[in-house]
């Protein structure tokens, strides 16, 4: 029965060439109650990774907190920008330190390293590189669209196009989706963020 009540959600990251694009619907239910129609589950970690999430949102933004000090901290200490991977290395060590208490979501991890990079983390800390990804309840939906119309190395224009087709494919058919995309793209200038109706 608990399944039942945990949050649904939909988010997609897909790279192109020169940069990452990350968006997730703006809808948060518990059941059949929708509890929020303006629910930000895209994150800008640094300036030039970020990510988004599915699942509890609570977890994911204490999680974004941490991640946004510990790579602060490492920048100091390392005088340069931390790599999505590290990034994605650090988030897992987090997440698989409270695995027996874990936190509830699944994430994408994405960002610019000379080559941009997608990391799909879920809630025990497995860190999945790939090209494009989708986590939540539709993403079995928005998977179908990315599978099919998915191109390496396509511009950020069609990449966003295609992020927020395949979100909009998941909320037509996944009740717990939906009210709205956020979109963070991240590329060598840093992170822009703006939100589709």
């Amino acid at each position: 029965m608990a399944y039942m009540y945990m949050p649904g959600a939909t988010a997609v990251g897909i790279t192109y060439d020169g940069g990452v694009v990350m968006a997730s619907e703006r809808r948060i239910s518990y059941g059949n109650f929708v509890v929020s129609k303006t629910t930000k589950k895209t994150f800008k970690i640094t300036d030039f990774v970020g990510a988004c999430c599915a699942g509890m949102v609570a977890d994911m933004q204490v999680l974004a907190m941490q991640m946004r000090a510990m790579t602060k901290i490492r920048k100091m200490e390392l005088k340069r920008e931390i790599p999505p991977n590290s990034v994605a290395k650090m988030m897992s060590s987090l997440m698989y330190e409270r695995r027996y208490y874990p936190l509830l979501t699944q994430v994408i991890v994405g960002g610019v390293d000379g080559e941009p990079v997608i990391y799909t983390l879920d809630p025990l800390g497995s860190v999945l590189p790939d090209d494009y990804a989708s986590v939540g309840t539709g993403a079995e939906m928005a998977l179908g669209v990315l599978d099919q119309e998915f191109k390496p190395k396509m511009n950020e224009k069609d990449a966003v196009k295609l992020a927020i087709k395949s979100i909009k494919s998941a909320i037509m058919r996944d009740n717990a989706s939906g009210d709205g995309i956020d979109v963070l793209v991240v590329d060598k200038n840093g992170t822009r963020e703006f939100t589709e109706s």
